[in-house]
């Protein structure tokens, strides 16, 4: 892997961005606009995501990039979980539900292998 040097660079933090603008567009539309509590729970939990990616990055110190990786990897758990209640509470509908599920399993899946990667790594460095 190439020299990375800032988050924006890292194709995990773009995907995890691209949730962000989909969930924003997803909360703007009815019923769920109308459902404050609800609609920015769903939003915080999904910048969450690319935020965390980014302050782990920031550290400069893969353990802790890992630490945050893990966080940003709970935080699309999360919101699938807050997209599977609000499709069955009749907030978000059944397509757009199934487009971010498949969306977050991927996100997590990246996640996952990133982690992977890094510590692959830092034990070749021991």
């Amino acid at each position: 892997m190439a020299k990375i040097d800032c988050f924006e660079e890292l194709e995990v933090w773009k995907h995890a961005a691209e949730i962000g603008i989909k969930v924003y567009e997803l909360a703007d539309k009815p019923p769920l606009s109308k459902d404050f509590k609800s609609r920015d729970q769903f939003i915080g939990s999904a910048i969450s995501i690319s935020n965390n990616i980014a302050e782990g990055f920031e550290y400069n110190n893969n353990n802790d990039f890992i630490r945050f990786l893990k966080y940003a990897k709970g935080s699309a758990g999360e919101l699938r979980s807050q997209a599977f209640v609000l499709n069955r509470a009749g907030r978000i509908v059944e397509e757009d539900y199934l487009i971010l599920k498949d969306i977050l399993v991927n996100i997590s899946k990246e996640i996952k292998g990133f982690i992977k990667y890094l510590r692959a790594f830092e034990n070749k460095k021991k």
